[in-house]
């Protein structure tokens, strides 16, 4: 039985929302693989290569490898790099901030999530800036819980932002997150700051990717020759998580987190309640 579609966003029952847990349970462990794999002295190459062996041995696929011609498993930003790096023959160096992006296909659901790691000796500004942009995310997270307009979520990102750095950190704004089902990329756009219109409004059914993307500097980006890879003009460093997230009748539950979102729901006094 296919969703149901209004207003071109997809709306899912609780059966197809629990198909999509397998979705992103094996997003999960790819990402999982290739965190363990980064380090000092490791190409990018190899930890897609680690992600893309886990997705296979699940009997997944990838929806990033050959999306509008893409050529890797994982999107790798290093540093200055915000989102979409191709993996290949660069070599992580002490102290680099890597962002980690990739997705699963199981049953033809979709699965996507995003991870920050330094590596080697950590500058504390860049585990600072990593940090922050997952609590923003994990507030965005909490938010949907009880959104009742999807702009909700992007307008608690920012108070979080605004909360633990102030003026610090820039919310990237040309960048913003999505819904997901049975194609990686839907509507509706769920945006990382607060915006005047708030969006559709949230119902049962809907699954979204949330993800804030934050810099150290300025805002503005661009993308290189290679047409993917975005990457801050000053220069500033960037950070980017990402968790795709399902709400039902009951609640909601993070279907790219192994316990639903529960450890990290728990201080926003949410209990995830599986689909």
């Amino acid at each position: 039985m296919s969703p149901f579609v209004r207003h071109g966003i997809e709306y899912k029952s609780r059966e197809q929302m629990a198909r999509m847990v397998e979705a992103g349970r094996v997003t999960s462990a790819a990402l999982d693989a290739a965190i363990a794999v980064a380090g000092v002295g490791v190409t990018t190459a190899e930890i897609d290569a680690a992600a893309a062996a886990v997705i296979r041995d699940a009997g997944a696929t990838s929806n990033f490898l050959g999306y509008h011609g893409y050529p890797a498993t994982l999107c790798i930003s290093v540093n200055q790099q915000v989102v979409h790096g191709i993996p290949g023959e660069f070599r992580l160096a002490d102290g680099d901030i890597v962002s980690i992006d990739g997705g699963a296909i199981v049953d033809g659901w979709h699965g996507d999530s995003a991870r920050t790691v330094v590596v080697g000796t950590a500058d504390p500004a860049d585990v600072e800036l990593s940090r922050v942009t997952e609590e923003a995310m994990w507030a965005g997270v909490a938010a949907f819980a009880s959104a009742t307009r999807v702009g909700d979520i992007g307008a608690a990102i920012d108070d979080r932002v605004t909360e633990l750095a102030g003026e610090r950190f820039g919310i990237l704004e040309d960048y913003v997150g999505h819904g997901i089902g049975t194609a990686m990329h839907q509507p509706p756009d769920v945006l990382n700051y607060r915006a005047r219109d708030r969006g559709p409004k949230v119902r049962p059914g809907m699954c979204l990717a949330i993800e804030p993307m934050l810099v150290a500097g300025g805002l503005e980006t661009a993308v290189l020759e290679d047409d993917w890879t975005v990457v801050t003009v000053d220069g500033a460093r960037a950070a980017h998580w990402e968790h795709s997230v399902a709400r039902h009748e009951d609640g909601i539950w993070v279907l790219t987190a192994e316990d639903g979102g529960a450890s990290r729901l728990a201080p926003y006094g949410i209990t995830p309640v599986a689909p």
